[in-house]
């Protein structure tokens, strides 16, 4: 089958990592499996997928199952085995930089602080494709990152990061219903 996008969701795997700020890639996922009637559930390539058609596009969801640091070992491995364009992956993942409840949608960049954007680009050897930047903010201060990353949110937060996953799930049907650039005058911000 040919699949024409992958849309891939940084975080996690493993209940202790549910709802956590790291993990907003993969609620990102379950999002958009939950709008378009998706199971993710099938399992390839160190990963969590599944298959469905937008605007007559062929779409897949992943999730990544190699934890954050090594996500590029499966979306490598997917990449290659379905001939997926670079230009055509669309990688949704958490950014301390972006305030709560603020989206930034790029059309290629670096990986900045983001490990699991540095593993993809570098197994990659290509940062040319769309990526959807949910804010989780930074942390306080003398937080250390890592708590900050793989802790949850509290309720008003949580409220605002729900809002924010539903307008990435709606970013990503925008790309690729018409095109980026569409998607970032709607949703950027």
């Amino acid at each position: 089958m040919d699949i024409l996008y992958a849309v891939i969701g940084l975080g996690n795997p493993g209940k202790k990592y549910n709802y956590t700020k790291h993990n907003v890639g993969f609620d990102a996922i379950d999002c958009l499996a939950q709008r378009n009637n998706v199971k993710v559930i099938k399992i390839k390539h160190q990963a969590i997928y599944g298959e469905f058609n937008l605007s007559g596009e062929k779409v897949i969801l992943v999730k990544p199952q190699t934890y954050m640091n090594n996500s590029g070992v499966s979306v490598k491995s997917l990449v290659e085995y379905y001939k997926i364009p670079i230009k055509n992956i669309i990688v949704l993942y958490d950014d301390i930089d972006i305030d709560i409840g603020s989206l930034r949608i790029r059309k290629k960049g670096s990986a900045g602080s983001h490990n699991g954007m540095r593993s993809i680009i570098y197994h990659l050897k290509d940062d040319n494709f769309p990526r959807v930047r949910i804010g989780i903010g930074k942390p306080q201060e003398n937080r250390d990152l890592v708590d900050h990353v793989l802790g949850g949110f509290n309720k008003e937060d949580r409220e605002k990061v729900d809002d924010i996953i539903l307008k990435a799930a709606k970013s990503v049907e925008e790309i690729i219903k018409t095109d980026i650039d569409k998607a970032m005058n709607m949703y950027n911000g």
